[in-house]
């Protein structure tokens, strides 16, 4: 099966300052793939690119087939909810999930009742989403992401500003879309949601992949059992336990 997500020597430098240095990815399709990393990793700049926001300054990738180049082609096939969604304020989520529904040319007018439903927001859903909470913004947001069914859905911190009861379901509408044939890029903070969620976990560390593995096998290949925390924190860090992880 052709991967979800290939990269080969991906680069993105602003000026004198390189954000991502040669990455080289191999996203499996029909999976979960964790991307960790700290606060100015180049996280969100590898998302940028992969969904053909961001240019790369060299290298290449390619999205479900196609290559980032070919933007059209791309955006096809996916779904991105980056951690400041595009929503207006002045519409009411059945508007804006009509909307986005409008420009993918699709008829989901049954997917958004039940996606509501779902996210208990079907009884708010005649209000303006400028009145939602940061947390109905969340789920408006992701709803629109997945709402025409992509081929690949790149997450980025999508468990923001979400009670619990909201998370588990994200959590659990995040495992459904990979056997419903979708993968899933996801990129967050919060380690339990990858640890249970992801096939594969990647982290990037200063522009550069410094650790991939599956979440088991990355919690044992360490010297002494670790948790995943445990991983990340060795492996972003300068602490020699770092290259037990890496070997």
């Amino acid at each position: 099966m052709m991967p979800a997500i290939e990269t080969d020597g991906l680069t993105k430098r602003f000026d004198d300052t390189t954000v991502v240095s040669n990455l080289e990815l191999t996203v499996p399709s029909e999976s979960v793939y964790g991307f960790l990393g700290p606060n100015g990793a180049g996280k969100t700049t590898t998302m940028r690119m992969l969904t053909t926001l961001t240019p790369p300054t060299s290298g290449t990738a390619r999205v479900a087939g196609e290559p980032i180049t070919d933007r059209d082609a791309v955006v096809s096939h996916i779904g991105y909810m980056p951690e400041e969604p595009p929503l207006y304020d002045e519409l009411t989520a059945y508007e804006q999930l009509q909307y986005i529904a409008g420009l993918r040319g699709v008829d989901a007018d049954d997917r958004i009742e039940r996606l509501l439903d779902r996210f208990d927001l079907l009884d708010d859903a005649n209000e303006r989403v400028g009145t939602y909470s940061k947390g109905m913004k969340q789920k408006t947001a992701l709803i629109q992401t997945v709402l025409h069914e992509p081929d690949v859905v790149f997450l980025d911190e999508p468990t923001s500003g979400l009670d619990p009861r909201a998370a588990r379901t994200v959590r659990e509408l995040i495992s459904e879309l990979t056997h419903d044939g979708m993968t899933v890029f996801l990129s967050t903070h919060i380690l339990p949601v990858v640890e249970e969620l992801a096939d594969t976990v990647g982290v990037l560390y200063d522009g550069s992949l410094v650790a991939e593995d599956s979440p088991e096998r990355l919690t044992h290949r360490a010297e002494e059992e670790q948790t995943l925390e445990d991983v990340f924190l060795d492996v972003t860090s300068e602490h020699p336990a770092a290259a037990s992880v890496e070997q």
